[in-house]
């Protein structure tokens, strides 16, 4: 049975909640707005969330570093946020900042690091303005899609991001039978790391692991 988000406090220091058909978030001491989603099931250590379409702007970048890729990627899109477009347009902040890990293979020592800011609802029907060219950056959008997500606390970093990834696994393959396949179909585990707190903010924090589990036999999920 889906389950809309009305209310969730993850942390004491974060607050999530629909307002005008939106997410909002309360982090920091500040209101951002997020993807909304509803949950379509829950586990003690885990949720799986029905997102709808999500617009992202988007930075790529070949590295070895969680951190210093996710760093370079945010430079780059926080020039963006701040005008470095072809309407010198300014955004407000959203969350969570979201680093997508495509991970090394073949022999490979680098892996492909893919930094986004949540564009906020008003450019779901509309084109957001055009990057200026030498942020190399592009406009990428999600269809619906179901996603697994475990909460974490502290600070994302290279000693622990891949460590909650494969908790995840874990706990997806070992609850639910009915999505072995579905982790099986997301190719080297592609995953992505979600932040919700500004780097000052030093307690309270809260980090989600994302993996796509589209094909999980819920309601509302895409096959």
């Amino acid at each position: 049975m889906e389950k809309l988000l009305l209310l969730v406090v993850t942390m004491a220091a974060t607050i999530s909640y629909l307002c005008a058909g939106k997410l909002l978030v309360v982090s920091d001491g500040y209101t951002f707005e997020s993807p909304s989603y509803s949950v379509v099931h829950i586990e003690s250590d885990f949720e799986i969330r029905l997102y709808k379409e999500i617009s992202w702007m988007s930075a790529l970048v070949h590295g070895t570093s969680f951190l210093n890729s996710t760093r370079d990627g945010f430079h780059r899109l926080y020039q963006y946020l701040h005008g470095a477009n072809l309407n010198s347009i300014h955004f407000s902040m959203t969350k969570p900042v979201l680093t997508s890990i495509s991970p090394s293979h073949h022999g490979s020592s680098s892996s492909s690091y893919t930094v986004r800011y949540y564009l906020p609802s008003e450019y779901k029907y509309k084109s957001p303005p055009q990057p200026s060219a030498e942020l190399n950056l592009q406009l990428d959008k999600w269809k619906s899609q179901c996603i697994a997500v475990r909460k974490f606390p502290g600070y994302a970093n290279d000693d622990n991001v891949e460590k909650e990834k494969d908790a995840l696994v874990s706990s997806l393959t070992k609850r639910l039978a009915a999505l072995m396949q579905a982790v099986k179909n997301n190719l080297y585990y592609n995953y992505s790391i979600a932040q919700y707190n500004a780097s000052k903010h030093r307690t309270g924090r809260i980090n989600e692991v994302w993996m796509d589990v589209s094909g999980f036999t819920a309601e509302g999920c895409p096959v």
